[in-house]
């Protein structure tokens, strides 16, 4: 319980999580995975009694599908359209003949009634409507039907209701107005639609006559002729665009979700990763999903079970439902046992669809959810807070606590970098001084000091001599390191600890007299590199660097950014209050995503993403590099007080001017998609060794992280959001302009996408802009 709001608290400063160990090895204290699974049945027509839910629970089932409404209900709507269309045919003036109604439902309408084991059930509406229907009696006829439905279910205290997608040939703007309605039906019901994740379903359609059928001749005649003009080519990502417009239609509720049918064979690894980024509730596995191993028994390929395991690693992981396999037994379905025997085509065939086990697709998937693969380090610790929101805080205006500091002190990859930094640059400065006298190394914003044990290790391993210096502004943390330093036996009262802002702090005195620092160890970083204002910390403390060999650790560091898809975090930010919130790039451990924008995949490679298959496609904004040349330092120097100019160009004296920074990049999309905000990252340099070998980096970029830092999950991304998704054609491109401002009083961000269509040569069509987002209400002080 401790370690929720600690790691809460530390991630909405810098993104930062704490972490007990690396080594790859799960936590004996891991939690199960969790999987809640349902048994649907198409054609289920028997009522869904609290015994048949006590043997579906008893076999092992959490959730049972049950139909809202019963055949009664169906006929008596069937003779109302019916009754309804006699009228038109036998009235000389259609115009005149109202639109059928139907009225409340009846005891013999639905088995459904009040229950408290109603939490257990997922009511499926009647799947013979057509909402969407291009006749507007049928589509009348259907909405009827879906509200009445949709009422009872709520009335009943049913939480989550599932309705088929749209039809081949309905109107889906017309099916999404439909639902939009529906959702105010109940305050706690949960819609799921359910769609194929391409092509079509798989599950069986509704017994009897489907609504679409009865469409007028003029209106069926109508969508005829759009089949006609479409193309043969199958387009993956129709149903996708179609749970789109849905979405879209219905403001991103959270009272709306996907049950996703999974096929026997699936889509490519873009279309899947941009189903995972959606809010898929269920997943929906029919007969037809599974396999037979050698022993008859149901199984899913590699590719699926790859699939599932993805999405179990969600926040909210999916339920899975099975659908049309094992068939609940109870005493009366035994008794139905004793039909003739099957003729012997009739049992071989038989065999091939019946497993041995009567629960045995119920039986495998629990074996899956036992036996699921450790989760990466990052997502180890920091379940709880994939997704989640943060607004960072102001680090030269705040004091942490100590708690703080605790947790993202316990990653041992970013320490270990460090020190492997300090090592090499103690080296490096100790051959250009001869050895001729200790090395003043200096950890400014020393925090409770990791930094410096760091220094002191480094010193030992290479036994090179170091003058270590803490400096600190927390007067809080200040009184710890004194203890510290009084009672660590590595630190051995030798670091000379001074509590200042390091940029007003003079230097190191030693023997009465004040020097330069040799080696200058920060970390200022935040997750898009410069957001925590490292550029104005070591900019105001370069003046006690040595000026001819003085080192900065890190030596440079560089923010990179990539558009992406995330229907989850926009969702969380709507329901949120203010209107700031658009303006505030975010903090978040960006889990449930999809990258709008890849490069070729090529042999070997792979990202840090939940698809690390697909390399997204990451572009650089900006550099900082340290120490900075004199004279840049000096001209800001002149410009203080506006005693050069006319002052600083979005406000300020301009002393500051030199720290901004811009960019324009675009990108070129493969498919389709929705941008609904910029993804940021960073990389840096630590050290680079003069004699040319590897240089010791860090890295939250995924393409890059595997091979600078792997495992290192002291950061997470920050996510700069869009106030109004745009829509980005396939085979189009995003333009993103950005910017780093600045007032000599505080630091803001500034971002603007552009979405562009080629229309052959060099010409190009702007399809879609956002409008320019600005921190500055909001600006890291300084």
């Amino acid at each position: 319980l401790n370690f929720l709001p600690i790691t809460l608290h530390r991630h909405r400063h810098r993104g930062e999580v704490g972490m007990a160990d690396t080594n790859g090895s799960v936590p004996p204290d891991e939690p199960p995975t969790i999987l809640y699974l349902g048994q649907h049945e198409s054609q289920r027509s028997a009522p869904v009694s609290s015994k048949l839910l006590g043997q579906a629970q008893l076999a092992g089932y959490d959730l049972l599908t049950a139909p809202l409404t019963t055949a009664h209900f169906h006929s008596r709507v069937l003779a109302t359209l019916e009754q309804h269309v006699q009228q038109l045919k036998a009235s000389s003036n259609a115009g005149h003949v109202p639109l059928p109604t139907l009225s409340p439902l009846l005891p013999d309408d639905t088995d459904l009634t009040p229950e408290d084991s109603n939490s257990a059930l997922i009511g499926v509406v009647s799947p013979w409507i057509d909402l969407g229907s291009p006749d507007p009696l049928v589509a009348h006829v259907s909405r009827q039907v879906f509200n009445l439905e949709l009422a009872y279910a709520a009335f009943c205290g049913l939480s989550n209701v599932l309705v088929h997608g749209p039809l081949e040939g309905s109107d889906v703007v017309q099916y999404s107005r439909a639902v939009l309605e529906a959702l105010s039906l109940g305050p706690y019901l949960q819609l799921q639609t359910l769609l194929p994740i391409s092509g079509e379903l798989e599950l069986e359609g509704a017994d009897g006559a489907h609504l679409a059928e009865l469409a007028r001749e003029q209106y069926a005649a109508q969508v005829s002729d759009d089949e006609d003009e479409t193309s043969d080519e199958p387009d993956q990502f129709e149903s996708w665009e179609k749970w789109n417009t849905i979405r879209t239609i219905c403001g991103y509720s959270s009272k709306l979700t996907v049950a996703l049918e999974i096929p026997r064979q699936l889509p490519a690894l873009t279309l899947q990763s941009r189903w995972y980024s959606e809010p898929v509730r269920t997943l929906v596995l029919p007969r037809t999903s599974f396999l037979r191993n050698t022993k008859g028994f149901p199984v899913l390929a590699k590719a699926h079970q790859t699939l599932l395991s993805r999405f179990l690693r969600l926040r909210y992981a999916p339920w899975v439902l099975l659908a049309d396999v094992d068939p609940i037994e109870t005493s009366d379905s035994l008794a139905l046992k004793s039909a003739p025997e099957p003729t012997p085509a009739e049992a071989a065939r038989n065999s091939k669809d019946c497993s041995p086990d009567p629960i045995a697709h119920l039986r495998y998937l629990r074996h899956l959810q036992q036996t699921q693969p450790a989760r990466p380090p990052i997502e180890r610790f920091g379940q709880g807070y994939q997704d989640y929101v943060q607004s960072p805080l102001q680090p030269l205006t705040d004091n942490l606590e100590s708690i703080t500091y605790e947790v993202f002190e316990k990653d041992p990859v970013k320490y270990e970098w460090y020190e492997r930094a300090i090592a090499a640059a103690l080296k490096d400065l100790n051959s250009k001084l001869g050895g001729s006298r200790p090395i003043i190394c200096a950890v400014v914003g020393a925090g409770r000091g990791p930094l410096v044990t760091r220094v002191l290790r480094a010193s030992k391993s290479t036994g090179i001599a170091v003058t270590p210096c803490a400096v600190e502004k927390n007067f809080n943390a200040h009184v710890l390191i004194q203890r510290r330093n009084a009672t660590d036996p590595l630190w051995n009262k030798e670091v000379l600890i001074y509590k200042s802002d390091m940029r007003s702090w003079p230097g190191p005195t030693i023997d009465g007299t004040v020097h330069k620092v040799d080696i200058m160890v920060s970390e200022l970083l935040g997750s898009f590199a410069d957001n925590e204002l490292s550029p104005e910390c070591l900019d105001g403390v370069q003046h006690v660097l040595h000026p001819e060999h003085g080192i900065n650790i890190p030596q440079s560091y560089s923010a990179h950014f990539n558009p992406i898809s995330t229907p989850r975090l926009y969702s969380d930010l709507l329901q949120r209050g203010g209107e700031d919130k658009w303006e505030l790039p975010a903090v978040v451990m960006l889990h449930q995503y999809d990258d709008l924008c890849r490069t070729p995949s090529r042999a070997g490679a792979s990202s840090a993403a939940v698809f690390s298959e697909l390399i997204p496609d990451v572009k650089d904004a900006w550099l900082f590099s340290h120490p900075l040349p004199p004279s840049i330092l000096a001209h800001a120097e002149k410009r203080a007080g506006g005693t050069l100019d006319a002052g600083g160009w979005t406000g300020g004296d301009g002393k500051n001017e030199h720290n901004v920074r811009s960019c324009r990049v675009s990108f070129k999309t493969q498919d389709r998609g929705v941008c609904h905000g910029l993804a940021g990252y960073f990389e840096t340099v630590l050290y680079a060794p003069v004699d040319g070998s590897k240089a010791i980096e860090l890295s939250t970029n995924p393409i890059t992280m595997e091979d600078k830092s792997k495992d290192m999950i002291s950061w997470f991304p920050i996510f700069f959001p869009l106030k109004t998704p745009i829509f980005v054609p396939g085979g189009s491109e995003i333009e993103v302009s950005m910017w780093r401002q600045t007032d000599d009083r505080k630091v803001w961000y500034e971002w603007y996408v552009e979405v562009w269509n080629k229309m052959g040569g060099k010409r190009r069509v702007k399809v879609a802009e956002s409008e320019i987002h600005s921190s500055r209400k909001n600006g890291c002080l300084m």
